[in-house]
């Protein structure tokens, strides 16, 4: 049976992204996204749990990442995990994991760390569309607006 290796993750950078320009026109961009969860625990208290991912994103994302993204700006990923091994100069063996961005959308507004308003990018589909927020509806692909005048507000 076939697996699946698929990461959906809604969250802040960090840091403004590492871009490098590589040789023929390609281009990498390294992010570190901050996911945070927080509960109750068995005592009442608010416990805060925060979780740090390394992201990649290549050559068109990676451009839109450089022009668009900012540290602070909130960001929904979905991509799949990639795990790279290597061996220092010490001899000893590493191994690293990181999300394979592929695809994600700017949340939040345009004064948000100038985290929104900016084209999507999904390798499924050949339309960019804004983006300001997960749950806005794309006016693209010919969706239907008629949706608008089902909401109770």
């Amino acid at each position: 049976m076939a697996g699946v290796n698929k990461v959906i993750l809604v969250g802040n950078l960090g840091a403004d992204p590492e871009v490098k320009h590589l040789e023929g026109d390609k281009v990498v961009a390294n992010l570190r996204l901050a996911t945070t969860e927080s509960y109750k625990d068995k005592m009442g208290n608010r416990v805060e749990n925060t979780e740090w991912h390394d992201l990649e994103l290549w050559d068109g994302q990676a451009k839109i990442a450089e022009q668009y993204l900012r540290k602070g700006s909130q960001i929904f990923v979905e991509g799949k995990i990639k795990s790279d091994t290597w061996q220092d100069d010490q001899g000893q063996n590493r191994k690293r994991t990181k999300i394979r961005v592929l695809s994600f959308t700017m949340l939040g507004s345009r004064g948000d760390s100038q985290g929104g308003g900016a084209p999507s990018q999904n390798p499924n589909t050949m339309h960019q569309q804004p983006a300001q927020s997960a749950s806005m509806p794309s006016n693209s692909g010919g969706m239907d607006d008629s949706s608008d005048d089902d909401l109770p507000f």
